[in-house]
């Protein structure tokens, strides 16, 4: 198995419909097709970018769907064979247990035509590679001083402005996850995590959903958030006072990817969905301002806003081994929607 393994997702070196809510059938006609978009930047960029995309190269319109991974997954889980649509877009730890549930196609990576321009490892029988994320600290320069750390966060002058969000999203869990570890904690061990959460909960002015988190920001009700470089670089470029701090400890790094539901009805669609994801003009539109997506594409460079000259540089960031993530996983979702909620 490739660098894209089961254990490995995407390499060990990485660590949300329908437009207008359409149903699913009705994107059963010739040239159409539905895929899941993580709701937010992303669903922004790829109707932005991808879907006209799509439509000019192969006459194929795109519905799609804004749900975050694990949403994804307990859709797909529910509908009992049945596709909800046609196209998953996943982060490491939903990925596998989409392949642990057998919720995907068979992938052949030789049916993409843009397949030499992802590195070696980016495409496997499951599915492929279409970007990379790395999420650390965004903050309001305006507001409060530059977080030197995870450990920061913690201190009642960045508590009082933080924004917290739970374990429902991979980059709500893997900054979590490094927040334990600046207080002793582990992925084995939360419990330090939630002793030092207790203690800043009346502090902090928001708990809220993963996808409030950039309005509450926009707003100015909160003025420390973990997030994603995309976000960051997509507020900014609506005129809102934002930095990104990489963390001393280093950002953490993950790979996404994209795969085809088990019983699509449109697996050429499918294909041809993906392959213009990963083709360098729409890697290119993507990875500009205002998106400033990580590309996978080797044609392509990461933007300005993003703190790495290549996909290589990925190696060198902080990651995370889903296999031992996941399985706690539910119960820190649990444990933090009743413990932390406001």
């Amino acid at each position: 198995m490739t660098a894209l393994s089961r254990r490995t997702l995407m390499g060990a070196a990485l660590g949300t419909l329908g437009a207008a809510g359409l149903p699913f059938r009705a994107a059963q006609a010739a040239g159409s097709m539905t895929a899941a978009v993580y709701p937010g930047g992303w669903d922004e960029a790829l109707r932005a970018v991808l879907a006209p995309a799509l439509k000019q190269a192969h006459g194929v319109d795109v519905a799609f769907e804004p749900l975050f991974a694990v949403d994804q997954i307990a859709k797909a889980r529910a509908a009992r064979g049945v596709a909800p649509f046609d196209v998953f877009v996943l982060d490491p730890g939903p990925r596998v247990s989409g392949m642990d549930l057998k919720l995907f196609e068979p992938f052949d990576p030789a049916r993409l035509s843009n397949r030499a321009r992802l590195p070696a490892g980016y495409s496997d029988e499951v599915g492929a590679g279409v970007a990379a994320q790395v999420v650390g600290i965004a903050y309001n320069p305006k507001k409060v001083a530059r977080p030197a750390g995870w450990r920061d966060l913690f201190k009642p002058e960045f508590a009082k402005h933080l924004g917290l969000t739970g374990f429902g999203t991979t980059f709500g869990t893997i900054s979590l996850i490094e927040m334990a570890k600046s207080v002793g904690g582990s992925e084995a061990d939360m419990e330090p995590l939630f002793t030092e959460l207790r203690k800043i909960l009346s502090l902090v002015p928001a708990v809220a959903q993963p996808a409030a988190m950039p309005g509450l920001f926009q707003q100015g009700q909160i003025d420390i958030m973990y997030t994603n470089t995309y976000t960051v670089t997509l507020l900014k470029s609506r005129g809102v006072d934002i930095e990104f701090a990489v963390p001393e400890t280093g950002a953490a790094a993950f790979g996404t990817t994209m795969h085809i539901a088990k019983g699509s009805r449109n697996i050429d669609a499918a294909y041809q969905y993906i392959d213009t994801m990963i083709s360098t003009p729409v890697q290119t539109a993507l990875a500009a301002p205002p998106y400033s997506f990580v590309p996978v594409n080797t044609e392509v460079k990461p933007g300005p806003d993003v703190p790495m000259k290549s996909i290589d540089d990925l190696k060198s960031f902080v990651t995370h081994d889903w296999t031992k993530i996941n399985p706690q996983r539910p119960r820190w979702i649990d444990r933090f929607n009743r413990e932390m909620a406001k």
